[in-house]
């Protein structure tokens, strides 16, 4: 398998660019990993250390993530990772500074909207054509739902396999239809989710080594 980041064709690239010009959107982080993985690993966009470097989960969750990925016997090489939102989402916040007492203006990570999903979908609708996962591994809502739809949720979902049909975005690009092409989607838990939520920790854990032992029997 050949390891690279994926070169996007500049006419999809510039679309989208068109679509969230005025959004609160920052950088660019394009997929990386083998082409025609065993597993596509989707996240729902990049945070801050992945604007600044480029490269998909590098920050907290990523390390998290690597964690996780080891409980089920694969490493970052044995994996392709992007997300439905290439740039990093952020909100601005007026916060008071503890030391000077001066406001000062923050940007911190948010959740990507539906409008930015649906805007990058001709792009991730061509990326998971050319790159040929057999298993997508969602993870988190935003990533689930971009592939089943706004009524699949990853606390009923989550470590429960499923071969199906995901959903691509429509030619006029007003919303979504169901694609041809079967897939296994394997949802997860996001990492960051048990970051905040440390009762997760054991679910996570627990699904991330069911997933290793459903790969060797598959």
């Amino acid at each position: 398998m050949t390891k690279l980041q994926i070169q996007y064709p500049p006419q999809l690239v510039s679309q989208v660019k068109k679509r969230v010009a005025g959004h609160n959107l920052t950088g660019f982080v394009a997929g990386m990993g083998p082409m025609h993985p065993r597993v596509m690993l989707l996240g729902e966009a990049p945070g801050r250390q992945e604007a600044k470097t480029g490269i998909p989960f590098v920050g907290s969750s990523g390390k998290e993530l690597m964690k996780m990925l080891a409980l089920a016997g694969l490493t970052r090489d044995d994996v392709y990772i992007t997300s439905v939102v290439r740039s990093r989402p952020f909100s601005i916040r007026q916060v008071q500074d503890r030391k000077t007492g001066a406001m000062v203006e923050k940007h911190p990570n948010r959740t990507p909207t539906k409008k930015e999903v649906l805007a990058y979908a001709p792009l991730f609708d061509w990326e998971i054509k050319t790159v040929q996962p057999q298993i997508i591994v969602p993870l988190g809502n935003t990533s689930l739902q971009r592939l089943l739809g706004p009524t699949a949720k990853v606390g009923s979902l989550h470590g429960l396999p499923q071969k199906t049909t995901i959903l691509e975005s429509l030619p006029d690009d007003s919303g979504y239809e169901k694609g041809q092409h079967q897939y296994w989607v394997y949802p997860m838990y996001h990492p960051a989710a048990y970051l905040y939520a440390r009762r997760l920790e054991p679910t996570v854990r627990k699904d991330w080594q069911e997933f290793g032992n459903w790969l060797q029997r598959n």
